[in-house]
């Protein structure tokens, strides 16, 4: 679905959910490189103190001299903070562990809840022609998070499929209903994608069953399998696309990507 209010420039995009292993960095970094696959610049923004999107991406800890925390809280500019991967037409703005003490720090800023923001929106930002940016959040509903939100058109939520996946899940659209009240009114949630989906087990048919019924056209098509592939990629700095291209996870978020597209027409 096209958004006529969104106004010229990347689309941003949050993916985010509060509960840890669910494929949020997986699929920050795959459904970038497959985006950008499809011939769109594409930039993902590491907000996550742990930084695995940098390190998937093969920037080393040592070679992030400015990273997202410089970002956020000194005012860097994107284009000093964020650097080319190995795939073509992707950029990553790294994190490191420093992004960890950010919350206290930002809790005294008195525009705490804008500056991702009004980062990403600065006027540098035009001059990097990018299509699309990708943030990639921390496994909570943290102050990080929430910047995140408020910089964002649009949320994607990727959900396991395993029990008690769905529980979680209200408590996030909780949040997103906050952050639409307080900061961002045209928030709206892009779609929520099924991951480690595994076809012999009948639980993650039961948990894909109860998440159409309950959230119907939000869930995308598209589901993320469990494979082996997609657990290996990130041990090799490559997102699976470039690791196995042949494989089914790299087949699944080629298809997850061209199905994002579409939604964005």
């Amino acid at each position: 679905m096209s958004d006529p209010a969104r106004p010229k420039g990347p689309k941003i995009i949050a993916i985010t959910n509060q509960k840890g292993g669910v494929g949020k960095t997986t699929t920050a970094i795959n459904l970038g490189a497959a985006i950008a696959a499809l011939g769109k610049n594409v930039m993902i923004v590491d907000i996550d103190p742990q930084g695995n999107a940098s390190t998937g991406l093969g920037v080393e800890a040592e070679d992030r001299v400015l990273t997202t925390y410089d970002l956020i809280l000194d005012e860097a500019p994107l284009q000093k903070v964020s650097r080319p991967t190995d795939v073509k037409g992707l950029w990553i703005a790294p994190a490191t562990t420093d992004l960890s003490s950010a919350d206290i720090e930002l809790v005294s800023n008195e525009k705490r809840s804008h500056l991702l923001h009004d980062a990403l929106r600065a006027p540098d930002v035009a001059d990097l022609a990018l299509d699309f940016i990708l943030i990639d959040c921390p496994p909570s509903l943290n102050l990080l998070t929430v910047n995140a939100m408020v910089a964002a058109h649009s949320v994607l939520v990727p959900l396991q499929s395993e029990f008690f996946a769905l529980e979680g899940l209200s408590q996030l659209m909780l949040t997103i209903r906050e952050v639409r009240q307080a900061a961002n009114p045209d928030l709206r949630i892009e779609g929520i994608v099924l991951t480690m989906y595994d076809v012999r087990n009948n639980l993650s048919k039961q948990v894909e069953d109860d998440a159409r019924e309950n959230l119907g056209n939000l869930v995308f098509q598209t589901i993320i399998p469990r494979n082996v592939r997609i657990s290996e990629a990130p041990s090799y700095a490559m997102p699976v696309l470039s690791y196995d291209p042949a494989s089914k996870g790299s087949a699944a978020y080629s298809a997850l990507a061209e199905e994002l597209l579409a939604r964005s027409v």
